[in-house]
């Protein structure tokens, strides 16, 4: 217990000390007793009533946490000292890592070898899951960023009902999204900023859609319409020569002049 300054009568504060070879921290307990029932050898409350055995579990609670400190400085393989127990006991132990922070470097990463190792389609991707996850984060906390270790499985429960609600993606773009956040999820785990994968109970799956071809009927049509602009012309025509020639939007968009030729046919 310590005594103010002019102090007179009444409760006292009650401190925590902690001691590793001779060098003590202290600690607030934020808790008060009258000094006619404090106990200094024991370091606790006297007596019989309520207010004693509530506070002294309360301080036994306080001793476990600084082993429980202790401990987790072992396993870390972390310097025990006083200051050290105090700052895993005070939460200062660890600087806080933010989600987006970890996802924007991630992107930056991807863009550094963007053609070598990722395609623009990829990058892209992952940029749009990014604006995602920031939109929503301010949707459901009213944050500009998140502590990872707030990541949870109601966090990616909630995400997912976001981007089915809200943002009206079906189920399996829904799917797609969440697949690229728990990657970064992941990148955090295998750093050591989480202990555990939040998306660990969390079921991905994937609904079959079927996909109707159009006819030659439809795709005569499609040809023969006048569309009116020449953006939209230029896009139709581009669908149609993926249709005829078989080749993927990315396929297409690749494609040079160059690689375009006639085909002669043998006389």
């Amino acid at each position: 217990m310590r005594k103010p300054k002019n102090y007179q009568t009444g409760p006292l504060p009650i401190y925590l000390k902690i001691t590793v070879d001779g060098d003590s921290k202290e600690l607030s307990t934020k808790r008060k007793c009258d000094p006619s029932f404090w106990s200094s050898e024991s370091g606790r409350t006297m007596g019989k009533k309520e207010f004693v055995k509530e506070l002294n579990n309360y301080l036994d609670a306080l001793e476990q946490m600084v082993f429980q400190a202790k401990k987790k400085l072992i396993e870390s393989e972390k310097e025990i000292t006083a200051e050290s127990i105090k700052a895993v006991m005070t939460g200062t132990d660890e600087k806080k890592v933010m989600l987006l922070t970890v996802f924007r470097k991630h992107n930056e990463q991807m863009k550094a070898l963007e053609g070598s190792e990722f395609s623009p389609n990829t990058i892209a991707r992952y940029e749009t899951t990014l604006t995602h996850t920031t939109a929503f984060i301010s949707w459901k906390y009213g944050l500009t960023d998140i502590d990872v270790k707030k990541l949870d499985y109601e966090f990616i429960s909630e995400f997912c009902f976001w981007f089915k609600s809200v943002q009206k993606c079906n189920h399996n773009s829904t799917m797609k999204y969440l697949s690229n956040v728990k990657k970064i999820v992941l990148v955090c785990v295998k750093s050591r900023f989480l202990t555990t994968d939040p998306f660990t109970d969390f079921k991905f799956s994937r609904k079959t859609v079927e996909r109707v071809a159009l006819t030659e009927w439809e795709l005569q049509k499609l040809s023969e319409k006048e569309l009116g602009y020449d953006r939209l012309t230029a896009v139709r025509d581009i669908f149609l020569f993926s249709c005829y020639t078989g080749l993927s939007y990315a396929d297409v968009e690749k494609l040079k002049n160059s690689e375009i030729g006639r085909q002669h046919q043998p006389a």
